[in-house]
This record gives C-alpha cells, structure tokens and sequence, in this order.
C-alpha cells in the first residue's frame, strides 16, 4: 500500500480520476496535427548543414514522442515538446553556417545546455522564475502567445504576406492556400458555437484534404503553394547518420572554447525563456494556474524540457521545447497527461508514415492556430490596464512576443518594462513604505540578465 502511494506521488497521472479520455485522445490528436509540420521543417533546416535528411526525420519524431510522453507521466501536463523553431534556425544558420564549425559541435552544445538545464532544474532556478512572473503578466503572455501563434497561422496560410513598403499586407484571397484556411476557420467556429467535439480537429481534416484535391486538379501551381500530395504511405529512416554524434574535441582547442561557449550560452537563454513563456501562458490558458497564479508541477514539467534537450542531442536534433501548439489540444478539453501521451504515441506512429503527416499544408494547420489565438487572446480581460504599473508591461508583452516573432523576446521587454516602471515610481514616487509596489529579488535578477543579454549578446 506505501509503495502504491509512493508510485502515485511520483506518477501523478495514475491518480487522476474521472478523465474523459475521449476529450483526452481529441486533444491528443489535435495537437499533434498543429505542430506535425515539425517533421517537415526540422529536417529541411537541419539538413542544410549536412545532415542526413531521413534520419533526422526519425530522430525529430524520436525524440519529440521520449520528452512529450515523459511530460504526460512525470508532470502529468498536456503538453507537447519538440525540437524548438528558431532554436533550429540557430543551430543551422548561425552556428554551424555562420561560424563555420561541425554540426556535431553545434550538436555538443545543446547537449551541455540540456545539463545545465537539468541541473537548475534539479536546483529549482527555473521553476522559481516561473513563480515569480507577477500574476498579470501571466495573463500577458497568454495573450501575447495567442496572438504569436495567430500570426504564424496568418502568414502561413498566406493571409499577411511581406510588404517592402508597409513591412507586412493583406494576402490575395484568390490563392487556394488563404481560401482553404478561411473555409477551415469557418468550419472550426461553426462547429465549436455547437459545442461538437473535436472542431478544431475537424477544421483540420477538412482543409487537408481540400487543399489535397486542389493539387490532384492542379498540382504545379499547388506545388508552388508548399502544397504536395503524399508521395507515399510507409517509410522508416535509420537514425544512425546523425545520432550519437556529440563530439568534444572541439574544446581542446582554447580559441574555440569562447565561440562554443556563446552557442552554448545562446541556446540556454532562448530555450529557457520560450520554454517558460510558453509553459505560463497554456497553463493559464488551460486553467491550470493554482490559486497563487503558480504552474502545477513546474519543476517537473522544466525537468522534462530539460533531459528532452539533451537526449534530443544524442539523438541528433537541436534542443527541445515546449510548443505552443499545446494550447491546441487545450482547448480541445487536454487537461492530464494522457493528452501528451497520445502526441508521442503519434510521433513514434509518424516515424512510419512520414510521407502522409509531412504533406500536411501550412495553411491546413493555420485554421487552428488562428483560432486558437483568439481564444487565448481573452485573458487580457484579466489585466488592469487601469493601473499602469501593470498594464503597460503587459501590453509591451503582449504586443512584442508576434512583432518580434519571438516568446522570448516579448517576455523579455515585458519584464524589463515591469522591473524598471515599478522600481522608479517605488523609489521617487512612493513615501510609504506599505504603498510600494512589491517587486520580487527574483525579477530584479531576471531584468539585470536581460539588459546584458540584450547589449553584449
């Protein structure tokens, strides 16, 4: 009976009780279609430094379904990890590209940051960061990450489209890609207003298969749209080109140490940050906030990000994160981590039927994540715009985190303008010593990393 109980602290998810796992299996699915695109990308982005581009299909798919089920039944959250975009950006076109060294070097670097990560995982640092983000920025970073992964939908569906002149324009919606996602949130709204289950999922399905018979009908303007038809049903890659890779050496030159040290740096603060934004804002999202405004089981929930990252590495692709997909299956009644768990489930199936989740069009997807954004942009009716000192570091989060087209940056301006707003009215506006606004040890130290991350990084 002790160990019964013993199992149950440490595997949280066995004492959930009354789970609707059909809600579960929904959210599970839909999540994993949102961001199934990553099997796609990461390869592409990888392999432009020589990677082998099959392998690292099975290893993205890999090594998302290890973290993402290890979130599902150490955190018990239903949310989904996967090698990070703009992480792999990184990796590929400053690191390895830009400086000029190996992606195994690049590769040992994520590996170093998943340890330093375990370890102040394991110390509790991320987890008191998560904690200490004021309760309106929380609110904040919901909003501003509904409004990010809006933006991706939008631009990727071909709705905003780059302008010269104006930065960004409306798209032409004579193009089968903005007509699709149009038809797809209609669909998503439709549905959702009747309370079927799964909209989002069906919103989903719907524009595949739609933008599927455009290119049976006209394949060579498709093909010019990024949308393709399977060109296939089976196949399995061998992980073997790119996995266990992680090489040392490069440290044994001194010269090299300063530039691997900045790899290693960089991808510690994006990954963090990103990491905590995203965890924060879906947990507020989904309702999961405890009545101190604190993540459930955010230790755990870092600890995962953080061993991800590193097997990630061993296994060949750049570091692993949260996703803001999740916020998907969210909305779709994931609350446990058994929603996870049916993510990584369906990673391991992908690795076997890449060439059907691969042709999943951008602008299939983006149906969900548009409508998504608007129902996590709701949480700015929480916030106090009233009272500045809180509204307007709010607003600075909210509006940076899809004009920046970074979590991390937003997150970043916000709590900069959050420190120093309050700090100065404390000191040369306040007299009381009870009238000061409360500023925590722990966002003051976040601020001073921040301006130096910000001028010498």
């Amino acid at each position: 009976m002790q160990k019964e109980k013993k199992a149950r602290r440490l595997l949280e998810i066995l004492s959930n009780k009354n789970v609707d796992f059909k809600k579960e299996i929904i959210a599970g699915i839909t999540t994993f279609l949102t961001m199934s695109y990553i099997i796609a990308v990461n390869p592409n982005i990888l392999g432009q430094t020589g990677m082998d581009k099959g392998a690292l299909v099975t290893a993205t798919c890999l090594s998302a379904a290890f973290t993402t089920i290890l979130m599902g039944i150490f955190a018990n959250l239903p949310f989904a990890l996967a090698s990070g975009m703009g992480l792999n950006a990184y990796f590929a076109y400053s690191v390895v590209l830009g400086k000029g060294i190996s992606w195994e070097i690049a590769l040992t670097a994520v590996f170093v940051e998943g340890i330093i990560f375990i370890l102040m995982s394991l110390c509790k640092i991320r987890e008191w960061v998560v904690n200490a983000i004021p309760l309106n920025m929380k609110y904040a970073v919901t909003a501003g990450i509904g409004l990010f992964i809006a933006f991706i939908g939008f631009t990727g569906s071909g709705l905003v489209v780059k302008s010269d002149s104006t930065y960004l324009a409306l798209g032409h919606f004579a193009l089968p890609t903005v007509l699709i996602t149009c038809i797809g949130i209609v669909i998503i709204a439709v549905f959702d207003k009747k309370r079927v289950k799964g909209s989002m999922l069906i919103g989903i399905v719907v524009s595949t298969l739609l933008a599927w018979g455009y290119a049976m009908i006209n394949p060579t303007v498709a093909a010019e749209l990024g949308i393709y038809l399977p060109n296939g049903i089976f196949k399995f890659e061998s992980i073997f080109p790119v996995a266990g890779k992680v090489n040392f050496s490069y440290l044994l030159n001194p010269s090299d140490i300063m530039v691997f040290a900045t790899a290693v740096f960089t991808f510690l603060f994006v990954d963090f940050f990103d990491s905590v934004g995203t965890l924060v804002g879906v947990s507020s999202r989904a309702g999961l906030l405890d009545k101190d405004g604190n993540v459930p089981n955010a230790g755990r929930a870092l600890l995962t990000d953080a061993v991800g990252t590193t097997v990630g590495a061993c296994l060949g692709v750049s570091a692993i994160t949260v996703y803001v997909e999740s916020s998907t299956g969210v909305e779709e009644g994931g609350k446990t981590g058994w929603t996870a768990i049916v993510v990584g489930v369906l990673f391991l199936i992908a690795m076997f039927f890449s060439p059907i989740f691969i042709s999943i069009p951008s602008c299939a997807t983006a149906p969900a994540l548009i409508y998504v954004g608007y129902l996590m942009l709701g949480s700015v009716k929480n916030i106090d715009f009233n009272e500045i000192t809180e509204g307007l570091p709010a607003f600075f989060t909210i509006a940076l985190m899809p004009l920046t087209y970074s979590i991390g940056d937003g997150l970043t301006i916000g709590v900069l303008a959050y420190v120093f707003i309050n700090v100065v009215y404390n000191i040369f506006f306040v007299k009381k010593k009870e009238d000061k606004k409360k500023v925590s040890i722990v966002m003051i130290i976040l601020a001073i990393i921040f301006l130096l991350k910000l001028f010498f990084l």
